[in-house]
């Protein structure tokens, strides 16, 4: 199948062409197939466009965790809250972070009840506000996958204030892979990785999965037409019995990724075993800021100890959605006790979501 550039994207007929494609190769292989994606901007287009309603009931595509704010540990908001009880502290963090339920209550109920909790864009508008209020301690809460490290690697490299620190909860996405794959009962047949972080990283970190684990990835764009071509690209592979790491979105992600930032990462964080909300702690699944950087790791200069934290509320399944165990309609809470205004669990908050794009979109 010829591309012609990039205006195929959202172009009917080439869709039509692909879903046939599709259809053939699954007659093909003759046995039902699960794919996985691990990115909420995956399952944005997946769920907006309808995509498997065009796709035959023997292709199932099961939602990861690919929701940075989903996949925070209650704990980590549990530090957050206790700092921002603190006089003279000020919390930034990103909009959605502020409404996920912590182990008794989120940010945003923080805030309401008085504590100075300020939502920014990023990592440099929490420096702005460190610099225009030296009496205070402003804490930047940064989440996030391999895509959003580098901004906050680069300002700790430019020595912030010293009334600036991070609360360090970023997460790394091929650990996860490798987690899911272990996972028996998931049977999953390849992957749709996701293009914002190969963008970062590359094609290298992917290849594993391919080469010793045998099982296909393609890393894939957020056009309609770009997630089924992933997903075409998959299939082709399964039906040849090849085990390939292939780059749909060539476009925008080059095999080597963004050098400069991995270079960043490299300097100012480690990776280490980090816990992931719902899913357990996952080896070499998250960074934490290297020694030389410690002084502004808010973990090293508050010493704030969280006891203990409670990942999932009672009755919510959201540790089921994000590894793909069951979809958000099987859970009793969701659409019932369980909405956008009123999030019981981590997934119904963020537009990345899997339950609160379900909400939106099924």
């Amino acid at each position: 199948m010829t591309i012609p550039g990039t205006q195929h994207l959202r172009n009917k007929d080439f869709t039509v062409k692909v879903v046939r494609a599709i259809e053939n190769s699954l007659k093909e292989i003759n046995k039902p197939i699960k794919l996985m994606h691990v990115c909420g901007t995956h399952e944005h287009t997946i769920s907006k466009y309808g995509l498997r309603t065009l796709l035959p009931k023997s292709l199932e595509i099961l939602s990861g965790p690919g929701c940075p704010v989903c996949v925070c540990p209650a704990a980590d908001i549990d530090k957050a809250i206790e700092l921002g009880k603190r006089e003279n502290t000020i919390i930034a963090t990103f909009g959605d972070m502020i409404r996920v339920p912590a182990s008794n209550l989120s940010l945003a109920e923080l805030k309401a009840e008085g504590a100075d909790v300020r939502i920014v864009y990023g990592p440099h508008d929490a420096i702005k506000i460190a610099k225009e209020n030296p009496d205070k301690e402003i804490v930047f809460f940064a989440i996030g996958f391999e895509t959003t490290a580098p901004l906050i690697g680069y300002e700790l490299q430019s020595g912030p204030p010293s009334n600036f620190s991070v609360i360090c909860a970023y997460k790394l996405i091929p650990a996860a892979l490798e987690l899911l794959i272990s996972q028996s009962q998931l049977r999953i047949d390849g992957f749709i990785s996701p293009g914002h972080v190969s963008t970062i990283i590359g094609l290298k970190p992917f290849k594993i999965f391919s080469d010793a684990y045998r099982v296909p990835n393609v890393i894939a764009g957020f056009e309609p037409n770009d997630v089924l071509l992933g997903i075409l690209m998959l299939l082709q592979q399964i039906k040849n019995k090849k085990f390939e790491t292939l780059n749909e979105y060539s476009r925008v992600v080059k095999p080597e990724g963004n050098i400069i930032a991995q270079e960043i990462i490299a300097d100012v964080f480690e990776s280490v075993s980090s816990p992931w909300r719902g899913i357990g702690r996952i080896l070499d699944g998250g960074l934490a800021i290297r020694e030389k950087y410690e002084k502004f790791d808010a973990d090293k200069k508050f010493d704030i100890k969280i006891e203990k934290s409670q990942d999932i509320p009672p009755g919510c399944s959201c540790h089921l959605v994000m590894v793909g165990k069951i979809y958000p309609t099987e859970c009793e809470l969701f659409r019932t006790s369980c909405t956008p205004l009123n999030p019981i669990g981590p997934c119904m908050v963020s537009m990345e979501g899997t339950c609160s794009i379900y909400y939106k979109y099924q």
